[in-house]
């Protein structure tokens, strides 16, 4: 029978069940009311890198012989068809010529520019926290850190602020079919996003601004730009992946300081190791638990398991990120952890376009709680600690601390 990746075990411990896949002779299958019965899941690390570099691998289903083009069905919601636009699920050549259109707007240079503002955020988000006797971490600061960082880059207005949070609090990306009621406010919360960012870009077309909007709207490549589809599909994909994967990170990243004291005062002990200890953040919480589906486009050979043209499979990268046979001690928590060829971004054309704006919030946000709150630790027992996400994402639901110990 298919592994099924929605239960409750898995989103609060996937890992002692990623173990037991890995021990599998043969690839194994996932199927759950999110996924399709008998799909492959690739659970070890060699065999998830060989799948995400190899272009026999795609990610465009509508290469498949028979695909049904659901964004031409007329009960879709127009908000969801945009998201058949999205660079996440296009293969060469319109993946480059996406991400080289994106890349223009989305440059390290414009990335570090952000520290400043980022650094100012993290203090007075602290600074309010700091009132309180027990905060609930992700929601005072793990949640509305990369959450501002996100909008002041598009260019949200401070009048739509509010409702931008609610909205993004609510993602389509944690639907459930076995929620009917969820699933409507979900979609309301993607129509009223989708409307803000129509919005925004009519607006930067007429009145530029210095914001990624606006240089989405200008990114010009040999006469190509981006189509108004591709427009939002690019802002609803950088929204999404530039969002809580990083409220993931942060909060489950500092859940794993907590857990283990010893690399805590490690840490605290030689502040020079925030960088490499973010990279085992993202080794060990993984806030992405598996990529896009992948297709097959002719018979291939996977760990010796002889996969038919046309299967789909799903790359479990938290899987990957805990293989023994390519992490020593892969379960434990080790910040000075050397090599760490972790796959939390992805790997190969696909390697996540924000990845450099993850690890500079990451390592802001950890700099600034450290300095000023060496002694923070856990209000409740671990095990009371609860997670959240659909199961391709994982995060905490709440994060009790106390900030002074």
């Amino acid at each position: 029978m298919p592994y099924d990746l929605a239960t409750p075990a898995m989103q609060q411990d996937p890992y002692p069940i990623y173990a037991e896949m890995r021990r599998q002779p043969s690839l194994v299958q996932v199927g759950s009311s999110l996924t399709t019965q008998g799909t492959y899941f690739v659970t070890r690390y060699d065999d998830a890198v060989f799948v995400l570099k190899d272009p026999r691998f795609v990610n465009d289903a509508s290469k498949l012989p028979g695909w049904d083009d659901w964004s031409k069905k007329w009960y879709i919601p127009s908000t969801l068809k945009v998201f058949i636009h999205s660079m996440a699920l296009k293969d060469e050549p319109d993946h480059t010529r996406l991400r080289q259109l994106v890349h223009k707007a989305f440059t390290p240079a414009m990335i570090q520019q952000l520290a400043g503002d980022i650094e100012r955020l993290a203090n007075e988000l602290l600074d309010k926290a700091a009132r309180q006797p027990v905060i609930d971490f992700r929601s005072a600061y793990a949640l509305p850190l990369p959450l501002t960082v996100i909008a002041n880059m598009m260019g949200v207005s401070q009048s739509d602020r509010d409702k931008f949070s609610r909205w993004m609090s609510n993602p389509i990306t944690e639907f459930s079919t076995s929620d009917p009621v969820g699933m409507v406010s979900k979609l309301l919360s993607a129509m009223g996003l989708d409307g803000m960012l129509r919005r925004i870009i009519a607006d930067r077309r007429r009145n530029p601004q210095s914001d990624l909007t606006t240089a989405l709207v200008q990114a010009e490549e040999a006469g190509d730009r981006l189509s108004e589809p591709e427009l939002i599909a690019m802002l609803f994909l950088i929204l999404f992946a530039g969002h809580e994967t990083t409220v993931n990170l942060i909060g489950s990243g500092t859940l794993a300081l907590l857990q283990n004291p010893d690399q805590f005062e490690k840490l605290k002990a030689n502040p020079d190791l925030l960088d490499s200890a973010i990279e085992e953040m993202l080794r060990y919480t993984n806030p992405v638990q598996h990529v896009a589906q992948r297709y097959t486009l002719e018979d291939v050979e996977i760990g010796g398991v002889a996969i038919p043209k046309h299967s789909a499979l799903h790359i479990g990268i938290a899987s990957a990120n805990r293989d023994e046979a390519a992490f020593k001690n892969a379960d434990q928590f080790d910040i000075t952890r050397s090599p760490n060829r972790h796959i939390a971004f992805g790997f190969g054309i696909h390697y996540c376009l924000g990845a450099p704006l993850a690890r500079l919030e990451a390592k802001i946000a950890f700099k600034t709680l450290l300095a000023r709150y060496p002694n923070l630790r856990l209000a409740v027992p671990a095990d009371q600690v609860k997670w959240r996400g659909a199961p391709s994402l994982r995060g905490l639901t709440a994060l009790p601390v106390r900030l002074n110990g």
